[in-house]
């Protein structure tokens, strides 16, 4: 039977559309006995073209999807038509291919896999997280890596963290659960007022019932995360694995496979044991607010 993502669903983006298509494509070749590499002279390419189909990390062309449908014996012409659909679906540009003047190639992946998340845990240790920052506190925190640039590239690097954020404010938005490194919370970012304002917000941010936010104290001392900050996205569809997203300065590492997802989540639910728990939150932020940012 094919899988269709519900329309208006929350793995209706490109990047998991793409996913879904290769893992389904992945199945029918299997079930086949068509090894990669001949699935690969059927379309003209290679063994590794097709492992990067079923990964859904390429687009993909209508014309070879309908080629493999034939050699894995796929005739049904609704169940044919619905996996093309999803092909000319998967090719769709996101949202975020308007600003791919100041957008890397590696992070839009990111994007598309953000967008479509059912659940998002994430740990950050150096910046509040970016689906949490105010408008200012982006700003500021882009001017530290791009300084150089001209206003009208630090404007459009600022509008697309706040066109990201978008996803929280959405019917049936994700369910965000962010664990902050207290040394994040005290670093002030873009000066005083900055911070305020970004705590302040933090606060209200707490009050939504999608959103968990724990602080990690410094009197918690070394921890599970000691390598660094890291995000688990999960998704709706039980047919596509978690993936961990490990941000670099260049470049961005995805980890999909079983033994780095069990590191990685152990490493999490640490981390949410080690921090305060998640309604001590406006009380610490508040203290902070008081302590380091007041007028």
């Amino acid at each position: 039977m094919t899988m269709v993502p519900a329309e208006g669903g929350p793995t209706t983006g490109p990047t998991v559309l793409r996913m879904l298509l290769g893992a389904q494509l992945r199945r029918l070749r299997e079930s086949s006995g068509v090894t990669r590499e001949g699935a690969g002279w059927e379309i003209r390419s290679s063994e590794s073209k097709i492992s990067r189909m079923e990964l859904g990390r390429v687009g993909f062309k209508e014309r070879d999807v309908s080629d493999l449908l034939t050699l894995y014996g796929v005739t049904d012409e609704c169940e044919r038509e619905a996996l093309l659909k999803l092909a000319r679906d998967a090719n769709s540009p996101g949202w975020w291919h308007r600003y791919g003047d100041v957008l890397p190639t590696w992070f839009q992946s990111y994007l598309g896999l953000e967008a479509a998340a059912a659940l998002i845990r994430s740990y950050e240790v150096q910046f509040v997280p970016g689906l949490l920052q105010t408008r200012e506190y982006a700003r500021a925190v882009v001017l530290l890596g791009h300084g150089t640039a001209g206003p009208a590239e630090i404007d459009r690097r600022v509008s697309l963290r706040m066109q990201r954020q978008q996803l929280l404010r959405r019917d049936n938005p994700p369910q965000l659960w962010a664990v902050v490194d207290e040394a994040a919370l005290r670093r002030p970012i873009g000066g005083a007022e900055v911070m305020r304002g970004q705590l302040t917000s933090l606060i209200e941010a707490t009050k939504s019932p999608h959103i968990r936010l724990q602080v990690i104290p410094f009197a918690a001392g070394g921890h599970a995360a000691a390598g660094g900050a890291f995000t688990i996205l999960r998704f709706g569809d039980q047919e596509l694995p978690d993936i961990v997203y490990i941000e670099q300065l260049t470049s961005a590492i995805y980890l999909d496979k079983r033994d780095d997802l069990e590191y990685y989540a152990v490493a999490m639910e640490r981390l949410c044991v080690e921090a305060e728990p998640p309604e001590r939150t406006p009380e610490i932020l508040g203290r902070l607010l008081e302590e380091h940012y007041s007028a």
